[in-house]
């Protein structure tokens, strides 16, 4: 029996194949968290040089998603393959460098984990099919560029812009919403905190937010139609409310002290995709409209 209609016929198996390639994705992903800041670094130093009309640096060496191959980046000793297998190889090493023993980021794991949970639950609520595969694509997307904004308050449009042309592809075909729909909700999610950002800069000065989450939030709504935004918008602001000051107060960080709202509008986004019908009616008829 081939393999699709194998996992097809067996609700269970597909759930634990999603699970296995989450772990792999999310042992990749770990490299893209990493590099792709980098790689875009390079890029726009390059840019810059050109525009201003400088000698180009000396070239670098290849530096990409691929090259070089994965290291341990204090002692650059080349991880052999049974050192690269998602959650084991963390084990087996007893999360320290197989030369150096300097301790390895408990994030990496984590991430392998998370993406892995992920992968399995989309898999489990969406049954095998179109709908599931274009969602597991959408939810590696939005925690790779999730941990990117954690750390570097940047959402790549290497990353964002194809998942927006993807949601709108898939909605071609009806898979979550119907393309007028997902048409309007890129561009009212776009325009949403474009206003606010604007709006903001006029009274204050200051940038409230990036560009970054405009295209993010254009995205979501490409996904999932304009209907899911008040919900996104909504549960966004408050969970990043919450973490925000959270965060803040762990740190001992002024309140001026930037804050990443892209892995909020990702989780919120994500959630309102899954969610968002059973969770505006639930308010509408707590709320006695229903």
């Amino acid at each position: 029996m081939p393999l699709p209609d194998f996992l097809a016929s067996h609700p269970l198996a597909f759930v634990f194949f999603a699970l296995l390639l989450g772990l792999i994705v999310g042992s990749f992903l770990n490299v893209v968290v990493w590099r792709l800041p980098k790689m875009l670094q390079r890029d726009w130093r390059t840019q810059a040089h050109e525009v201003l009309g400088l000698p180009q640096p000396a070239p670098d060496p290849t530096y990409n998603l691929l090259l070089p191959h994965s290291h341990c980046p204090h002692c650059n000793h080349q991880l052999r393959a049974w050192e690269n297998l998602p959650l084991i190889s963390y084990t087996l090493l007893r999360g320290k460098c197989s030369s150096c023993k300097t301790p390895i980021s408990k994030r990496y794991p984590l991430t392998e984990l998370a993406c892995g949970l992920l992968s399995a639950f989309v898999a489990w609520h969406f049954g095998f099919g179109w709908p599931a595969a274009l969602m597991l694509v959408l939810t590696w997307g939005l925690l790779a560029m999730s941990l990117i904004d954690a750390d570097h308050q940047l959402l790549p449009d290497a990353l964002v812009l194809p998942l927006l042309w993807l949601g709108l592809i898939a909605n071609h075909f009806g898979f979550f919403t119907d393309l007028d729909d997902a048409l309007w909700g890129a561009v009212a999610g776009y325009l949403s905190l474009w206003s606010v950002y604007w709006l903001f800069k006029l009274l204050t000065g200051k940038e409230g937010m990036g560009h970054g989450d405009f295209k993010l939030l254009a995205m979501l709504g490409a996904w999932g139609g304009w209907q899911i935004l008040p919900l996104t918008i909504l549960l966004s602001s408050l969970v990043g409310a919450v973490l925000g000051l959270i965060l803040l107060r762990l740190r001992n960080a002024q309140t001026s002290t930037p804050i990443p709202f892209g892995p909020y509008l990702a989780i919120a986004g994500w959630i309102a995709l899954l969610w968002g019908g059973q969770i505006t009616a639930s308010y509408l008829q707590f709320a006695g409209f229903k």
